[in-house]
């Protein structure tokens, strides 16, 4: 059985829900082709949805504006999605299942304006509420996907996500617990699969075990797809995008990526934690922790090969497969002669980051000094405080970090120096290779960022052939 995921772009329009269809169709004619192999008992596929392109972002906005009391205009905007929605229903579906797919989504937006009536009143959006406005989008889109499924013949089922993804209260940002989501998913998706079913949800949404709606952050939807294929044992994880899979770098910054066909657990883990917009950085922790390889493919040509990311079964070819880049980081920087010789220094710095909750990206450490980088700077204020109790703390905004990976990147002995060349005239602020030499981090000011990535890019690939040319004609934002 294949988990199969779509993102925004891959949902956007009629166009893109009509590629969307016959992706499912042919996945399941494979599966059920004579002679397929045992998923054949269970064909599937699962479908996982992002909301439709930009209705994420919308919603997000109607908060805002419910916050600052323009009750109409979010009313309005609301309105519009309904529309928006209710126009690609009457594209895809018809008779008795367009009204019963138009009521669902009413549904949905009435509960909306209920919330946003409510927020105009209270001036304040809660995290909760954020996550209630948010989660709507992918609700009407898997509504919307499950009913076009049906209407072209394939057997497709709806499944409420916040019925299986259970997380903890974290809203906004909440952490699925994967014992209670993989007992749901048995309880609730498995027998609609032994039932010869397609069951559709929306990704990106979770609920607490009360019930309370949550999301799981921004691009959430990929790790909703690795969820559901670690709890039901997956083949195999597809993530459908607009793009032929991960690229050499991102084609925003460097004009001709070239595409990568083949990475390892561990190099996918880097590149998206690191800016690789193309694969949420939660995605690849069920598929390791159930050896469930996960393939990036293209829904607008669905006949490329992608990129499957895997654990390698042989020798790795040496050098550098991909760089990625991370704007919006702030260095902190903590100076203290208590450092000198003294133990238990780096513990106590290391739990304000933890009190926080704020993940700490890269560390260099001197005798007297630690600086570290953080995105996450909802808290950094708070965090300055407390590291100012017991030592001197400056930070620096507006910088990058952009990060070179490959597997093998340790045996090819020339390739800091390398790197350190082509960056020549660049201003470095921080430095940090691991021990596995899996990777090689610099942080530099943001404004550098664009130069410092060709640069490194020209030095490692040069000029890349026709097809990395084609794979790099978009990226898809990371989105719920």
């Amino acid at each position: 059985m294949i988990v199969m995921k779509f993102g925004g772009t891959s949902v956007a329009d009629v166009p893109a829900l009509t590629r969307l269809l016959a992706i499912v169709r042919r996945q399941r004619e494979r599966d059920l082709r004579p002679g397929a192999d045992a998923r054949a008992a269970a064909p599937g596929p699962v479908v996982v949805v992002s909301a439709l392109g930009g209705v994420t972002d919308r919603l997000l906005e109607i908060a805002r504006a419910a916050q600052a009391g323009e009750v109409d205009t979010a009313i309005g905007e609301l309105y519009a999605l309904l529309d928006r929605h209710a126009e690609m229903a009457g594209a895809l579906t018809t008779g008795a299942r367009h009204e019963a797919l138009l009521d669902g989504i009413r549904d949905e937006i009435s509960s909306v304006i209920g919330l946003v009536r409510a927020l105009a009143v209270l001036r304040d959006v809660s995290p909760r509420s954020q996550d209630a406005m948010a989660a709507a989008g992918e609700l009407m889109s898997s509504r919307l996907v499950a009913a076009a499924l049906e209407e072209a013949g394939l057997p497709a089922a709806w499944v409420d996500a916040r019925a299986v993804i259970v997380t903890d209260d974290e809203h906004t940002g909440a952490a699925p617990r994967s014992d209670e989501t993989t007992a749901r998913l048995r309880a609730h998706v498995s027998p609609l699969l032994q039932d010869g079913r397609i069951p559709v949800l929306g990704g990106f949404v979770g609920a607490t075990p009360d019930g309370v709606t949550t999301t799981l952050g921004r691009g959430g939807s990929d790790y909703s797809a690795a969820l559901v294929g670690a709890g039901l044992d997956a083949a195999e994880i597809q993530i459908w995008t607009d793009v032929d899979g991960m690229l050499t770098a991102d084609p925003r910054v460097v004009p001709h990526p070239r595409l990568v066909p083949l990475l390892t657990f561990e190099e996918a883990s880097e590149l998206a934690y690191f800016g690789a917009k193309v694969l949420h950085p939660s995605t690849i922790l069920p598929a390791v922790a159930h050896d469930i390889p996960v393939r990036i493919l293209n829904s607008r040509r669905p006949d490329s090969t992608g990129t499957l990311i895997t654990r390698p079964s042989g020798p790795l070819k040496p050098g550098l497969v991909a760089i990625a880049c991370k704007r919006h980081v702030t260095i902190i920087n903590i100076q203290s002669s208590r450092m000198l010789m003294a133990s238990g220094f780096l513990r106590q710095l290391f739990e304000v980051f933890e009190r926080f909750k704020t993940a700490v990206d890269v560390v260099t450490t001197s005798e007297v000094s630690v600086s570290v980088t953080i995105d996450d700077q909802r808290r950094l204020d708070a965090i300055v405080e407390a590291l100012s109790a017991f030592a001197e703390v400056s930070c620096e905004r507006d910088m990058a970090i952009v990060c070179l990976v490959g597997e093998s990147l340790g045996s090819d002995a020339g390739a800091f120096g390398r790197m350190l060349e082509a960056l020549d005239g660049v201003a470095l602020r921080m430095v940090s290779q691991a021990a596995l030499r899996r990777n090689v981090t610099f942080v530099l000011r943001q404004a550098d960022v664009a130069d410092a990535m060709n640069r490194l890019h020209e030095t490692f690939f040069g000029e890349p052939a026709a097809a990395g040319r084609a794979a790099g004609a978009a990226v898809e934002p990371a989105r719920g």
